[in-house]
């Protein structure tokens, strides 16, 4: 959530701050602003809603300056006004702030005590007036700044820019990701490389608890402790074809269109003939008895979905857990235990203090992520990546499959190294997966004919999903995907809960989607759906050739997907409920791409 920008440079600073900040609008944000400095002056502009409003606000009030500091605000503390939004400022103080300081109202009484005087509802501006006051007390911008990041509690990442300084900015991190270009005579700051993709690839990521002090022609990074040290300089490549839309209408059609080719990417880069290859140091799955596999929304549904591949496959026992409260249970983990954590952006906080938590306590800690320079991926033993690419929706798509996919593959490591899989058996589950691909181009050709039944879906005020086995939690994250962008109200069962409890909400204006492709399970599910149109339901049924000719009479609709083995269905069968979600948003007139009150990126408890 939330983005920042800075630039120390040799051109006005205004126009490349506002087009950073547009390569950061996937966070998700409700209101945006810059700060500059001109000969000496701090001024900073400010705007509620989207970015294309600051830019208004910049045509009729130009802000001049060659360093400046640029945010876009998700509401923590503080409604999303003028008033609240970023840069803050405190006399010569301006900062942009992500994350939460959990003692702001501490500090807040401090300051208060001293005579200083709060404007804004919220935590960041704290920061702000708690370095003012070091400076009004004669310490150096650098020392003021010192002393202010060592008073902070909670998560952050900010940028500091001084009124008379035109050359200086100062920077921290803690618990949210902070990372500097390096130009000609020139010094940028982002929330992550995309932003600063345009300006440079020379990209130095900030460690956790790292602060620096940027001038044009120095950067002097120090530990938590004071210590200088040296981070490396990375050359990050990024395709800036990835971070556009490239014809489609919306980010997330192009990202739901690009599945085929982004599998492929992942398989290709763990499969090596007729076996799998992991990245070192590898894993060996004789070396554990338990994995424990802990992930926030999206991905959560995804190891909830590998639990049964792993089980089913592998023989080995396993938990997943959501983040946010895993390290609350304070869970045992033992020394033959494997601590797996799935996070798109690598930076998800709440999944990131679980891997705190496992550390020293794990036999190995294993990152399956797409940002391979994330914290999560640093702070792991062993990264292993989803090789989607830049998803810039909030909503995730390929994220997910590619997930699916690298976790599928464990699976099969893990059947293989514990003999539940010789190699001829291996071999022919990798040729299974090596048509998935192709597959999903059919599924995608489907998108007309869903965007009809989405239209009628549009109408609905409930909807449930219906799924057994592995395709349960599939119907937890076709329920998601319809609530986060198109804000119908949607509910993912297991179908043989449907008596439990559900079955009470079903008329005839409740659409039921049911996946069901003809696995063991098929039967039990086609009875559950039976019950449903027993009762008036309108049922959408995702299925596969076979089940299309057995169970749809009495549907509402039919959606055939192409035959696929059973195990690898909840991959394909992805696609259907992505396209069904966005075809609804789209007939409502949502915002797909940021929908409200949503971040891509959570990196707050």
């Amino acid at each position: 959530m939330c983005g920042i920008v800075g630039v120390l440079g040799d051109h006005e600073a205004a126009p490349l701050l506002v087009e950073a900040l547009k390569r950061l609008e996937y966070r998700g944000y409700d209101s945006a602003g810059i700060a500059t400095v001109n000969d000496g002056h701090l001024d900073r502009r400010r705007a509620v809603g989207k970015l294309v409003n600051l830019s208004d606000l910049l045509v009729h009030e130009p802000l001049a300056g060659r360093a400046g500091i640029g945010h876009t605000r998700w509401a923590t503390h503080g409604a999303p006004n003028v008033a609240n939004a970023h840069p803050h400022r405190a006399g010569p103080v301006a900062v942009v702030h992500n994350g939460i300081i959990e003692n702001f109202r501490e500090l807040r009484a401090d300051l208060a005590a001293e005579g200083l005087h709060f404007e804004t509802e919220t935590d960041t501006e704290t920061i702000a007036m708690l370095v003012q006051h070091y400076l009004d007390q004669g310490l150096s911008h650098r020392e003021a700044a010192d002393r202010a990041i060592g008073r902070l509690e909670g998560a952050f990442a900010m940028a500091l820019l001084f009124d008379g300084q035109d050359d200086l900015m100062i920077v921290a991190r803690r618990g949210s990701p902070l990372a500097i270009g390096h130009g000609e005579g020139e010094v940028y700051v982002g929330s992550d490389a995309i932003a600063l993709a345009p300006l440079t690839n020379r990209i130095t990521y900030l460690e956790e608890g790292d602060w620096a002090i940027l001038t044009r022609s120095a950067i002097e990074i120090r530990d938590r402790a004071g210590n200088l040290v040296d981070r490396p300089v990375k050359t990050v490549q990024i395709d800036l074809a990835q971070v556009e839309k490239g014809g489609h209408r919306h980010f997330m059609a192009k990202e739901i269109a690009e599945q085929p080719t982004v599998v492929g990417d992942a398989l290709a880069q763990y499969l090596r003939g007729a076996g799998i290859a992991l990245p070192e140091p590898g894993l060996d799955f004789r070396s554990f008895d338990r994995v424990v596999m802990v992930a926030c929304g999206t991905a959560h549904y995804a190891c909830l979905v590998a639990k049964y591949w792993f089980e089913q496959v592998a023989g080995i026992g396993v938990e997943v857990d959501i983040a946010s409260e895993f390290r609350y249970r304070e869970p045992p983990i033992g020394p033959r235990t494997l601590a797996l954590f799935v996070s798109q952006s690598g930076e998800t906080a709440d999944t990131l203090a679980a891997l705190r938590f496992c550390e020293g306590k794990a036999a190995r800690i294993a990152a399956v992520v797409n940002v391979t320079e994330s914290s999560i991926a640093r702070e792991s033993d062993l990264v292993l990546p989803i090789r989607a690419g830049a998803e810039i929706g909030v909503a995730s798509t390929k994220a997910f499959t590619c997930q699916l996919t690298v976790l599928f593959l464990l699976a099969l490591k893990a059947a293989a190294d514990r003999g539940h899989l010789d190699d001829e058996e291996l071999a022919a589950r990798l040729a299974e997966l090596r048509r998935l691909p192709g597959l999903m181009n059919f599924a995608l050709a489907q998108s007309g004919e869903i965007a009809a039944v989405a239209r009628a879906v549009a109408e609905a005020r409930d909807v449930l999903f219906l799924g057994r086995g592995a395709l349960f939690p599939l119907a937890l994250e076709g329920a998601l995907k319809l609530k986060e962008i198109s804000y119908i109200h949607a509910e993912g069962y297991a179908s043989g809960e449907l008596k439990h409890g559900p079955i009470a909400l079903v008329d005839k204006t409740v659409p039921v989607l049911v996946f069901a492709p003809t696995d063991p399970l098929f039967d039990k599910t086609v009875s559950n759906m039976q019950e449903v149109m027993a009762r008036g339901g309108k049922v959408l049924l995702v299925t596969d050739p076979v089940g299309a000719r057995i169970a749809a009479e009495g549907c509402w609709k039919v959606l055939a997907m192409p035959e696929v083995p059973p195990i690898l269905a909840p991959i394909l069968y992805a696609l259907p409920a992505q396209l069904l979600a966005y075809h609804a948003a789209v007939a409502k007139g949502t915002d797909v791409d940021q929908p409200r009150n949503l971040a891509k990126s959570v990196t707050v408890e």
